[in-house]
């Protein structure tokens, strides 16, 4: 009796808890906290934080491989998080799924009145090269013990693209991805800290009270004909971006030509909340002690910070440089849009000019660097998978 008291006692996870495996169920908590409380991107945090904390249950199995006899039978089914993030986030499905949603919620139509605002979003894209630079030497100094193949993949996150950031670090560093993941979606949650003080330290008052004209009507055509457009010229000079853009692009088809109405709703609601439930859990299956608490981390998330700043700052510059050449004056604020956080980076830059002049309403006019900028991130990341994973 005593024996079998004793064994099941060694089956307790309380026996078996080592301090690694508390300290990530601890951050687990930490994020599930920060998206009920705060309401940091709930949505994918909470399933993300929900994750981390059952992958690093001891003997619970949930990212546990399935085993197999020598006659190839299988005599152990594999844990939950394991078929999850095995089918849906190695294989990049569940990314693709989610671009595919994120186009359909798309408005391509500020973009298109001021087509201009493309160079803001390629402008906010500096962030990202700067930093794979930057991870490339700390790679090479000795201070942190990343490849190049790392660095392209930490880089990504300065485009404040969670499903992108997924997408590259899948194929380019998958044992980095729940840094990479948790960094990039934290940093699209903190957007309305982060930005702001870097709006005010690079323009003055007045440039911020400057008021934007009225965009152009967009035909219908228009909206139809770009997607169709955009698939075909990234499909024949980018190959390797054309699953992010591709999907991306689809889904904002069918939204825009109105003959499909029921695919467009499920592919904005049910379909892109069901695939964000299982892509926050398979995220949470890579925050297991042994993949997280290193020092490899804390550079990912300084670096994922820095590639932000970066982007956001370069995106105002642009504008600032735009101005010297436009007939028709730039709020430099939309720049900082120009990072592809839809709609929360437009949504600061109208705040911020808000508070400079009260008449100075320029939300639409920064969804059209924001939109830019999504796609600006995808070109990005299909250069770092032609460049680094070919």
């Amino acid at each position: 009796m005593e024996n079998k008291l004793l064994n099941l006692y060694h089956d307790t996870g309380i026996y078996q808890l080592e301090f690694g495996q508390f300290a990530m169920i601890c951050v687990g908590l930490l994020l599930v906290y920060l998206a009920i409380k705060k309401g940091f991107e709930p949505l994918l945090l909470l399933p993300i934080g929900i994750g981390a904390v059952l992958v690093n249950i001891p003997g619970a199995g949930f990212m546990a491989e399935p085993i197999y006899d020598a006659a190839g039978h299988m005599t152990s089914p594999g844990g939950l998080q394991y078929y999850i993030y095995h089918g849906g986030i190695e294989t990049g499905l569940f990314p693709l799924i989610i671009f595919m949603g994120v186009g359909a919620m798309t408005d391509f139509g500020p973009m298109l009145a001021n087509p201009k605002t493309l160079l803001l979003g390629a402008a906010a894209q500096f962030g990202i090269f700067a930093t794979v630079i930057g991870a490339v030497l700390l790679g090479a100094s000795g201070i942190m013990d990343f490849t190049l193949a790392d660095a392209a993949a930490i880089g990504i996150i300065g485009g404040a693209d969670g499903p992108t950031a997924i997408f590259v670090a899948s194929r380019l560093a998958p044992d980095l991805l729940g840094a990479i993941a948790v960094a990039a979606y934290s940093y699209m949650a903190l957007v309305p800290l982060i930005q702001p003080p870097i709006m005010r330290a690079l323009t003055s008052k007045e440039e911020r009270s400057i008021k934007m004209v009225q965009l152009r009507p967009v035909t219908k055509k228009e909206k139809i004909v770009f997607p169709i457009v955009v698939i075909i010229l990234v499909a024949m000079f980018l190959p390797s971006a054309a699953p992010l853009l591709g999907m991306f692009c689809f889904g904002n088809l069918m939204r825009e030509c109105g003959v499909v109405d029921r695919l467009s709703d499920t592919a904005q609601n049910a379909l892109i909340n069901i695939v964000t439930v299982f892509l926050g859990l398979g995220v949470g299956s890579k925050l297991s002690s042994e993949a997280f608490l290193n020092l490899e981390t804390l550079g990912i998330l300084s670096l994922g910070l820095i590639a932000f700043s970066i982007g956001t700052a370069a995106g105002i510059l642009m504008a600032k440089l735009m101005n010297r050449f436009s007939t028709e004056a730039i709020n430099p604020l939309i720049g900082a849009a120009g990072v592809s956080a839809v709609p929360m980076a437009a949504r600061v830059a109208n705040k911020v000019g808000l508070e400079a002049n009260k008449q100075n309403f320029l939300l639409m006019h920064a969804m059209g660097p924001n939109v830019a900028g999504v796609i600006g991130s995808a070109v990005a990341a299909g250069v770092m998978l032609s460049y680094v994973g070919g």
